[in-house]
């Protein structure tokens, strides 16, 4: 059956877990399987482990209850050990850096953002500064058989897009990045040219929320800007 791991925390956590139940149809039990210096939060794991909707909020709901009494080690949806004294054994042959890492992230938050442009407004951007897709544009309306200048527009507006878009998503970053202890840039989604995280202390989590406001607003209704948390801290583990 093996062991399912939700986190690990270090010993002294309250591990307050009352009410809170595991993945699984029926939701399994959760127990904990301790050293001398830390514990994790485990249950029985489910035959038939996939990654539905319930059971990533069941997933997240047991996180999200260890990070309000302190600092915790999410682990990713699905991580399986063989048995409890697995889990234990990884846990003491990683202890220095477990426990290292739990206190870089003590008492801070991940948050997400995610920001998107209109596309026919980052368009409408690059032919007014581009002397030569406007040349490209207008040959190409002349003359639809052109298949030559039709291949070197779509080039020249490709890699304009991804310039202005990596341009953008760097300045972003670098005007928030003060609200934050640490940043994680993730790969781009499809909808969204920047995909960032940010490690926050708990006071400055508004702070950084406020910051993207402004930022946003500033920006104007071409962008949208998606802020997501307080999160596990999953990209700085």
């Amino acid at each position: 059956m093996g062991t399912y791991v939700y986190a690990i925390t270090e010993a002294g956590h309250p591990l307050n877990l009352e009410g809170v139940h595991g993945i699984g149809d029926p939701a399994a039990e959760l127990r904990t399987v301790r050293t001398k210096d830390l514990s994790a939060v485990v249950s029985d794991a489910p035959t038939d482990l996939r990654a539905k909707r319930r059971d990533l909020v069941a997933h997240q709901g047991v996180q999200d209850r260890l990070m309000a009494d302190g600092a915790v080690l999410p682990m990713r949806f699905g991580l399986v050990g063989r048995d409890d004294d697995q889990v234990a054994a990884v846990m003491e042959e990683q202890r220095d850096a477990y426990t290292e890492r739990l206190k870089e992230i003590g008492g801070r938050l991940e948050y997400n953002l995610k920001v998107a442009r209109d596309e026919d407004d980052l368009l409408r951007e690059i032919m007014t500064d581009s002397a030569e897709i406007r040349r490209l544009n207008e040959g190409t309306r002349q003359n639809p058989g052109a298949h030559q200048d039709r291949m070197a527009l779509g080039e020249l507006v490709a890699r304009e897009v991804q310039a202005r878009q990596e341009s953008t998503g760097s300045e972003l970053v670098a005007r928030l990045a003060p609200e934050a202890e640490r940043t994680a840039v993730a790969e781009p989604t499809k909808t969204h040219f920047l995909n960032v995280s940010f490690l926050v202390t708990r006071e400055r989590a508004a702070a950084l929320s406020q910051a993207v406001h402004e930022e946003a607003e500033r920006r104007g209704d071409a962008y949208t800007f998606s802020l997501h948390g307080p999160l596990p801290p999953y990209s700085f583990v």
